[in-house]
C-alpha cells in the first residue's frame, strides 16, 4: 500500500498476528486487532477510552474469551482506518486510533459486542470527531506583521539528535543487561527489547546520513567533564536506577530536538519516553518484591471459618513448619469485625516472624499496618491500591494467563498468584490454568510467584516438576489437625528447590 503507516501502527499489527498465531487462528480476528492497539498503556487508543471513562482492563479480559470473529484483510482495515481520516480529520494520516475505529465499525456483530462489554463506539467517534475540532485553537496564530523565520541550523540539532540517541541506545542496553542477567526475568527483558525496537523504528524516520555527518566526538566539550557521582554506583539496582533516568533524559532531548526534523518522530519518542517511566516502575518496584521474599516458599491463606483450631494457634504452627507468609481471606465479615481479626492477625504474625498480607482491602491493610494487600482480576488495580497503601507494602495480584502475568509486571506488582493448578476445596473456578500455565507462567518471569489452587502433599512434585518454587495453599493447613506437619510436608517438597 501507498498509504503511510506510523510504527504503532505497525506493532498493533504485529500483535493481531501473534495472538492470532498462538491461538492456532487460521485467521486474525478481530479481537485479535482491538487487544493489538490496546496493547501499550501509553498509546493513543488505551489513553482515549480511559478519557472517555471506559473499564478498559474489563474490555481486555472480555476480549480475551469473546466468540472469534474473523477480521478483514489488513489493507482493508487500512483503508477503512483512512477514510475515518478524511471523515474526522480532512487527511489521509494512519494512527493507532483510527485503525482502533475501523475494527470497531467493521464488523455489526463486533460492534454490537463492544456495546455489551460497555464501550459505546458512537462516543469513541464522537470524540476523536471532537479532537479534530478542537486542533485548531491549539496552533500559534502567526503575528500581525510578518516575520521572517530563524534559520535552524539542521547539523547542530542533528548532533543532540546523534548524541541522545547513543545515550538512549547505550541506557536500554544496560537495563537490558540487568533484567537479563541480574533479574534472569524474560518477561522483563522482552519489554525492554521490544522497546529497543520501537526505538530503531522511530529512528528510521531521520535521515541517517545527516546523523552521521554532524558527529563530532572529538569536539565535543562534554567529553572531558565528569563529576565523581558518575564513577560509583552500589548495587546492580542502583545501575538499572541510574540508566532508566540516563534513557529519559535523553528521550526527552530527542522529542524536543526531534520537532525541528519531523514531528513524527517527536511523537514516537513521546509515546517511548512514556512506556519507559512504566517499565522503571515495573523494573524497580520488582527489585524490591524480590529482595523482600527471596526467602518465601509457603504462603498460608486462612479464613477464621475454615480453621479446626484456633487461628493463632494455626499460624504459630504453620510458621514452625516453614510458612513465612499468611493471608487473611475474609469475604463475609462486616468491615468492623474485620477490622478487629485483622488487628490481632498481625499481632500473631509479628510474633511468628511472618508477612501478613490481607485480601482484596489495600484500607484495612493500612489501618492495621499489614505487610501488604493482595489483589484478584477484578479488585481494584495495583495502581490505585498502591495510592492507598503507600509506596512500601506489597502488592500481589492473582494471575491466571500470561497476559496477565505481563499486565501484572507492568502495573508493578510485587508478587504473583499463578492458578488455580488443581480444582481447590476453598474455591470453585468456572477453569483450570493448570500445570501447563505454571510452567509457563514460572519460566516467564523471576517476579515471586505462588502457584496456587489445591496444592497439597500429595500433588506437590508435580508442581515442582514443572518449575513451580514457591506455593501457596489454604484448607490443607487450615483444617489440619497438625498444621505443622503439613507445613512441613510442603515446605520440604520446595526446600531443594533452587531459588529464582
Amino acid at each position: 500500500m501507498s498509504l503511510e503507516v506510523s510504527p504503532a501502527v505497525e506493532r498493533a499489527g504485529s500483535v493481531a498476528r501473534g495472538r492470532a498465531e498462538r491461538a492456532g487462528s487460521p485467521t486474525v480476528r478481530l479481537s485479535d486487532w482491538l487487544l493489538g492497539v490496546l496493547e501499550e498503556d501509553e498509546g493513543r487508543p488505551f489513553e482515549l477510552l480511559v478519557r472517555l471513562g471506559f473499564d478498559v482492563r474489563a474490555l481486555q479480559r472480555q476480549l480475551e474469551v469473546s466468540p472469534p470473529i474473523p477480521a478483514p484483510s489488513t489493507d482493508a482495515i487500512y483503508t477503512a482506518a483512512k477514510g475515518h481520516s478524511i471523515r474526522l480529520r480532512g487527511e489521509p494520516s494512519l494512527t493507532t486510533d483510527l485503525v482502533m475505529l475501523a475494527v470497531m465499525m467493521v464488523n455489526d456483530s463486533f460492534r454490537a459486542a463492544l456495546e455489551r462489554y460497555g464501550i459505546r463506539v458512537g462516543v469513541v467517534e464522537h470524540a476523536l470527531r471532537s479532537d479534530m475540532m478542537a486542533a485548531p485553537d491549539t496552533i500559534e496564530q502567526p503575528p500581525a506583521e510578518f516575520v521572517a523565520a530563524e534559520p535552524v541550523d539542521q547539523s547542530d540539532a542533528a548532533r543532540i539528535l546523534d548524541a541522545n540517541l547513543n545515550r538512549a541506545r547505550e541506557s536500554l542496553r544496560v537495563l537490558d543487561d540487568y533484567a537479563r542477567f541480574s533479574l534472569n526475568d524474560a518477561a522483563l527483558t522482552e519489554e525492554l527489547k521490544r522497546l529497543r525496537h520501537r526505538l530503531a523504528d522511530a529512528t528510521e524516520l531521520l535521515p541517517p546520513s545527516l546523523l552521521l555527518q554532524s558527529r563530532n566526538t572529538l569536539g565535543d566539550v562534554g567529553t572531558t567533564i565528569s563529576t565523581a557521582g558518575e564513577f560509583q554506583r552500589a548495587t546492580p539496582r542502583q545501575v538499572a536506577a541510574v540508566n532508566f533516568k540516563r534513557l529519559q533524559e535523553s528521550l526527552r532531548s530527542l522529542e524536543e530536538f526531534g520537532k525541528l526534523d519531523d514531528a513524527r518522530f517527536a511523537r514516537e519518542v513521546e509515546q517511548i519516553r512514556y512506556a519507559a517511566y512504566t517499565l522503571e516502575r515495573a523494573v524497580l518496584t520488582g527489585s524490591a518484591g524480590r529482595e523482600r521474599l527471596a526467602a518465601a516458599r509457603l504462603y498460608v491463606l486462612l479464613t477464621g471459618s475454615q480453621c479446626v483450631n484456633t487461628m493463632d494457634w494455626t499460624i504459630a504452627e504453620a510458621a514452625a513448619g516453614g510458612a513465612s507468609v499468611f493471608q487473611l481471606r475474609e469475604k463475609q465479615l462486616p468491615d468492623r469485625e474485620l477490622i478487629a481479626l485483622a488487628h490481632q492477625v498481625r499481632k500473631w504474625t509479628h510474633k511468628a516472624n511472618a508477612l501478613f498480607i490481607v485480601n482484596d482491602r489495600p484500607d484495612i491493610a493500612r489501618l492495621v499496618g499489614a505487610d501488604g494487600v493482595h489483589l484478584g482480576q477484578d479488585d481494584l488495580s495495583p495502581h490505585d491500591a498502591r495510592r492507598i497503601l503507600g509506596p512500601d507494602p506489597l502488592i500481589g495480584v492473582s494471575s491466571h494467563s500470561l497476559a496477565q502475568v505481563r499486565q501484572a509486571i507492568l502495573d508493578s506488582a510485587d508478587y504473583l498468584g499463578v492458578g488455580p493448578t488443581f480444582p481447590s476445596t476453598t474455591k470453585g473456578f468456572d477453569q483450570l490454568a493448570g500445570l501447563e500455565f505454571v510452567q509457563a507462567a514460572f519460566a516467564a518471569t523471576t517476579l515471586p510467584a505462588f502457584a496456587l489452587g489445591g496444592i497439597r502433599p500429595e500433588n506437590i512434585a508435580e508442581v515442582v516438576a514443572a518449575g513451580g518454587n514457591r506455593v501457596a495453599v489454604s484448607a490443607v493447613v487450615a483444617e489440619a489437625e497438625e498444621p505443622q506437619v503439613v507445613a512441613r510436608q510442603l515446605f520440604g517438597a520446595l526446600s531443594d528447590v533452587s531459588s529464582g
